[in-house]
């Protein structure tokens, strides 16, 4: 059977664009959003299984494009403008089979990460991502975490051992531009440097993280008079986060809930200062108890493990422990530095995570960066070649102590050294900020 005469002439979208539903220009040498992400851009050829559904669904192509990821409907903006939450239809992701067959009934579309986190997935993981089985984690726990849900009294009561540390101007400027950009990157449906890809697949679309990252795309332009209903909205989400996540069945999901609430967080504070700072007093109490939940939070994940088993006996371990635990990790410095910002605004002391010795420090982009088992399986037989004591730990980028002799501060600077070769833009940012603290 011959291919359909429309199956070029009517497509209004390449593939990047069609799968993440946004509007394409069309462009000869591959359209602006194309070119801008680094993707393939190219245009489906339909088969000839596919003739009826390319004339008969046209109308229904024309409904979804009123719903890409850079606009809103047009009802949820209204009610967004006007303040009126009990009118917004907030849908949880929903698997791929469910979205592939609301394109062909005229369903209402899915929610805007699903189709962000397609559009990452195919320029990240591949077209056909592997299933990943996140059960049975073997993970450990190295550090005493019972100590970051109390971190934050530390600015209150004195806690003997503990080490105020004192970040220059420069750095605290540094730290604040690095996480209001995560805000921003989060409104936009961007990745942020603590998400792994696999994160933001279809296996994961009903996660605490996928539906965090469809509602804080209402904070990218908000219309003048909707930022306290959006403020409501994403407060609402915090509140279900902590008083679910002691329920979460999985480490992943609890992940995804700890990451889910600093981004949240984030967001709120940086995107939407402005309305959260209208009332002081009301904005210390929120920001006092946020950070208390997020804590809450990060300590429940922690103690599900921040290492992988296998770490311990220099073996190579499963992908998925790997991923969960270095996700976790990162997200963990982000919180820290987040907290650092949130005590010098109080002109609180801020004081080293010294619970935090011994926790690897970010690893390296070829690890992070991986696309497959495959890939990441041949980069850390590299890693487990390159590093026989493994890499180095977060307290290794802290002051030198004073009883560390010379050929100990060799060693380490160059253990430091030969990390930063392949170090990402988050390993980077922790170095930059610990190094302008503390000296090299």
């Amino acid at each position: 059977m011959r291919t359909s005469r429309y199956a070029t002439s009517r497509q209004k979208a390449c593939q990047q664009c069609s799968n993440a539903k946004a509007k394409c220009d069309r462009q000869n040498s591959g359209c602006t959003r194309c070119r801008q992400r680094g993707l393939p851009c190219v245009y489906r050829q339909a088969g000839p299984s596919e003739e009826y559904t390319l004339s008969s669904s046209s109308t229904t192509n024309d409904e979804r494009e009123t719903h890409s990821p850079v606009s809103m409907p047009d009802d949820f903006v209204s009610s967004l403008h006007e303040g009126n939450m009990d009118s917004w239809h907030l849908v949880p992701p929903t698997p791929l089979a469910s979205r592939n067959a609301s394109h062909t009934t005229g369903e209402t579309p899915i929610p805007m990460a699903q189709s962000l986190s397609e559009s990452r997935t195919i320029s990240s993981l591949g077209d056909t991502p592997e299933f990943l089985d996140f059960s049975g984690l073997n993970l450990c726990c190295p550090i005493n975490v019972d100590e970051i849900p109390t971190r934050w009294m530390n600015s209150y009561i004195p806690i003997p051992g503990k080490k105020v540390k004192t970040y220059p101007l420069g750095v605290l400027d540094f730290m604040t531009k690095i996480l209001k950009a995560y805000a921003g990157a989060a409104t936009r449906g961007r990745r942020l440097a603590f998400i792994h890809p696999t994160q933001m697949t279809d296996q994961q679309a009903n996660s605490p993280l996928s539906t965090c990252l469809s509602l804080v795309r209402i904070c990218e332009n908000p219309l003048p008079g909707s930022e306290h209903a959006a403020m409501t909205v994403l407060q609402r989400e915090m509140g279900n986060i902590i008083e679910q996540h002691t329920t979460y069945k999985n480490d992943l999901t609890l992940l995804s809930g700890f990451q889910a609430y600093l981004i949240y967080f984030l967001v709120l504070y940086f995107r939407l200062g402005e309305s959260l700072n209208r009332l002081r007093s009301d904005t210390d109490d929120f920001i006092r108890q946020a950070l208390i939940n997020l804590q809450t939070i990060a300590h429940s994940a922690s103690r599900q493990g921040l290492i992988c088993v296998a770490d311990q006996h220099k073996t190579r371990p499963r992908w998925e422990e790997w991923i969960v635990a270095e996700a976790k990790r990162r997200t963990l410095y982000a919180m820290y530095l987040f907290d650092g910002i949130l005590a010098s605004r109080d002109n609180l002391p801020i004081f080293l995570g010294t619970e935090l010795r011994g926790l690897p420090i970010a690893a390296s982009k070829y690890l992070w960066g991986a696309t497959d088992r495959g890939d990441w399986e041949r980069q850390y037989n590299l890693y487990l070649a390159e590093w026989s004591e493994l890499g180095p730990t977060i307290d290794e980028l802290w002051p030198i102590p004073d009883d560390m002799d010379e050929l100990s501060i060799v060693k380490r600077r160059d253990r430091v050294d030969r990390w930063l070769e392949d170090v990402d833009e988050f390993g980077t940012m922790l170095y930059a900020v610990t190094v302008c603290t503390h000296g090299g």
